[in-house]
């Protein structure tokens, strides 16, 4: 039997009707792609679907809301709106994303987790891996990014690092994001407690938002991307490079809107956007880092 599958082979394979179907690729529910015109059914991807189907004892459930959820990145938002991939953005920070992903609330979780003992370079993977409910799922490079501390226009204070801010107003993520997470591993590290730091409050939803509280002179510094900083026309001190990955249910990958997205990864356009923005290698772009 061919790799991939048309209409009448994948109903038969299945033991379904071809009514039913189709009822299942309106609701987006079974893995497939339309290409020139005709409905293509990948066959491994629907074993895994129906292997998903009889571990969680119940029928293949509804497709997930067309929601990128949990990480914020300005080169991420940018790609969902030129790839017209259909996909909404809720950025609510990387472990919220990963909790949304596993109640089916969003389709896919923008992740960049870090371990504050162990490898943070493995941090998405065993996050998925460990997780309940994401016995299907596939992890996808979106691309390397620079994290650093963002400070103001020409560095005034002289901020050099992780272990000068025991003396400086913080600006910070919320509990969960992928950047406090980096913020507390880079603490431990350094043998500096959380609770020695200042910290600026509200916390910041994202990036951007750190880059403004600074620019409005009601924090000194916060941990973002390059990108962030730049587009905002702040200076940045780099610390690390990070994995940012998409992390999405098989059967999902194959549906119309994440395939667009991951498509428009390996793009002209999407590697002239990354170096104006500035702070991304996109080395791995669209390579599948991780089935579950």
């Amino acid at each position: 039997m061919p790799a991939f599958l048309n209409t009448d082979e994948a109903a038969e394979y299945l033991r379904i009707s071809e009514r039913k179907l189709y009822e299942l690729v309106a609701a987006s529910a079974v893995p497939c792609s339309k290409v020139t015109g005709r409905w293509l059914f990948p066959r491994a991807a629907l074993d895994r679907w129906v292997a998903a189907g009889i571990a969680a004892g119940a029928s293949p459930p509804q497709a997930a809301p067309p929601i990128v959820g949990g990480s914020h990145d300005p080169l991420l938002e940018w790609a969902l709106r030129e790839s017209r991939c259909g996909l909404a953005s809720l950025p609510e920070g990387s472990e919220n994303g990963l909790r949304r992903l596993v109640r089916r609330e969003i389709m896919v979780a923008a992740l960049h987790l870090h371990a504050l003992s162990g490898d943070s370079e493995q941090a998405n993977i065993d996050a998925v891996a460990g997780a309940s409910g994401l016995h299907d799922a596939v992890v996808i490079a979106f691309a390397r990014r620079e994290q650093g501390l963002v400070v103001a226009p020409g560095n005034p204070l002289g901020i050099d690092g992780i272990g000068t801010l025991p003396q400086l107003r913080l600006a910070r993520r919320q509990d969960g994001a992928g950047a406090h997470l980096l913020l507390l591993s880079l603490l431990q590290k350094a043998g500096i407690g959380f609770d020695q730091l200042t910290v600026a409050r509200p916390d910041c939803i994202t990036g951007s938002e750190i880059a403004e509280r600074i620019r409005h002179g009601e924090a000194d510094c916060g941990i973002a991307t390059r990108a962030a900083a730049q587009s905002a026309g702040m200076d940045f001190v780099p610390l690390v490079w990070e994995n940012f990955d998409l992390v999405l249910r098989q059967r999902d990958y194959f549906l119309a809107g994440p395939q667009a997205l991951v498509g428009f990864l390996r793009s002209e356009r999407f590697a002239a956007r990354s170096a104006e923005l500035g702070g991304y290698d996109l080395t791995e772009s669209g390579r599948v880092r991780y089935v579950n």
